[in-house]
């Protein structure tokens, strides 16, 4: 999977469901997808949160991509998020993170992400081998199906689990070739208290998760799942 900023419960469910998580860091960049994104709550309702980036553009690849430090900018994030969740039940375990996180020095766009995908497993107790699909001798030639089948055989896999989204990419049949059977991810109904018992925003960050819930909560969550 490529990586994302705070990615929702899903891909840590994919993460703490595999026993080798690839990040896919040397793919293209895809403007206005959730790579350097989320969402979290704010004054009730869904907010747009980002990584500030330079020079972005589709033709280069994720970790071709550098982080702006806008020293101004990320005290502001900062700033919004703990005004958001100051008083969530989980806020004085969970805001550290995020301040290592947006703090960090890092100015690769994909190595930034890796740190925060590890910080948050380790505060989750996810204890996946993660992998960097730049650091595999594999054949980066090939697209799509074709290169994550050429991984997979390089890991020596028999199971291959991508996140739900991925079923118009992929196919059972190609991967059964090559002995590899293809599942899919599908997350359940996850609902949770947050600050108004009777009005839940979903589809939020994992910060929202971890800012409402104990690890030990979360860890129930992780395998609310289905595989198809």
């Amino acid at each position: 999977m490529q990586p994302y900023f705070f990615p929702y419960v899903g891909y840590w469910q994919l993460i703490n469901a595999v026993d080798k998580f690839v990040i896919y860091d040397d793919v293209n960049y895809i403007k206005r997808g959730w790579i350097n994104r989320n969402n979290i709550l704010v004054n009730g309702n869904s907010k747009l949160i980002n990584v500030l980036l330079k020079k972005v553009s589709q033709n280069k690849l994720i970790n071709e991509i550098d982080v702006s430090h806008d020293i101004n900018y990320y005290n502001d994030l900062l700033k919004t998020t703990k005004e958001s969740y100051s008083k969530a039940p989980f806020f004085d375990d969970v805001f550290p993170i995020v301040e290592r996180v947006i703090t960090q020095h890092e100015t690769n766009l994909a190595r930034y992400l890796e740190f925060s995908i590890k910080e948050v497993c380790k505060y989750l107790r996810i204890n996946t081998e993660i992998i960097i699909s730049s650091e595999i001798n594999n054949n980066n030639e090939l697209k799509g199906q074709e290169r994550i089948i050429d991984i997979c055989k390089i890991l020596a896999t028999n199971q291959y689990i991508n996140a739900i989204g991925g079923q118009s990419l992929y196919s059972y049949q190609d991967f059964d070739l090559y002995g590899i059977e293809l599942k899919f991810l599908k997350t359940n109904d996850i609902r949770y208290t947050q600050f108004t018992k009777n009005k839940f925003v979903p589809n939020l960050s994992i910060l929202d998760v971890m800012m409402f819930n104990s690890p030990e909560q979360i860890s129930s969550m992780l395998n609310d799942f289905e595989l198809i």
